[in-house]
This record gives structure tokens, sequence and C-alpha cells, in this order.
């Protein structure tokens, strides 16, 4: 009776998952404004997993967290995307972390050289999909 007991128990507690990588502040830290190239933050953080649409525009990182309870579908709770810049000449001109706020893309930490913020609209639709992806799109399905 105590095994069914346990076993019931361990199938209602969450189960949590990670997906995608984001660079903490402080290897963030490592990127300087006006100074770091694409290469010294490929060195600094690792290349990203998407890159804007315009050449050279931003690279974004993107993060989620996922959370399961027995059988039921993964729900995502928490999905983070740092966003970094660039000027025509390839420096960094702003760095950004965006999280969400009931389902609304918010700004958790601003580095920029100027208040021109580039590919907003990219990150609204990364972040707004929140709700939109199951775990299962990110798994393998031998």
């Amino acid at each position: 009776m105590a095994g069914l007991v346990l076993a019931v128990l361990a199938a209602c507690s969450a189960i949590y998952s990670n997906h995608g990588y984001v660079p903490t502040d402080k290897d963030l830290e490592e990127v300087v404004v006006g100074q770091s190239t694409q290469q010294d933050v490929a060195d600094a953080v690792g290349r990203p997993s998407s890159i804007g649409i315009l050449t050279g525009s931003g690279w974004y990182y993107v993060g989620s967290r996922f959370r399961q309870v027995g059988l039921r579908a993964p729900v995502e709770i928490d999905r983070q995307v740092v966003a970094i810049s660039y000027d025509d000449e390839g420096v960094v001109s702003n760095v950004e972390r965006f999280g969400l706020e009931k389902g609304q893309a918010v700004v958790i930490s601003r580095r920029v050289t100027d208040s021109n913020i580039k590919g907003l609209s990219f990150l609204q639709q990364l972040l707004g999909n929140i709700g939109n992806l199951s775990a299962a799109d990110f798994l393998n399905k031998n």
C-alpha cells in the first residue's frame, strides 16, 4: 500500500525542464556596449540560436522553462530573450534582456548606446507565442 501511495505522489509532482540558452548577467558583463564585436560576443557567451532578419542586425538568445504535472501536457512558465544589437560596423550597440509579464514582453535590463531599439517586433512575436508552443515541439520523437 505504501508503494502505491508513493507512486501516486510521484506522479503528481511537477517536473521542470529548460529549453534553449540565455546567457547570465555575469557572462554579459564581458560584452561592452560600443566596444565589443560579434567575435567578442561569440567568445564571451557563444553564438545565438536566432539571428535578426537584417544582416548583422542582432543576435537573440532564447530560453524557456516548462512545468509538467503527471500526464498533463507541459506548460511554458517562463521565457527570456537576450537581444544583442550591432551597428553597421559590427560593434555592439544594445544589450537587452526581455521577459514576460501577464503575457506581454517587458524589458528586464537594457544597456544601449542610443534609444533606437531595433528588432522589437521580432521580439514581441517571439515572446508573444507563449502558450502556442508545446514541449513536444522541442522533443525528439524517434
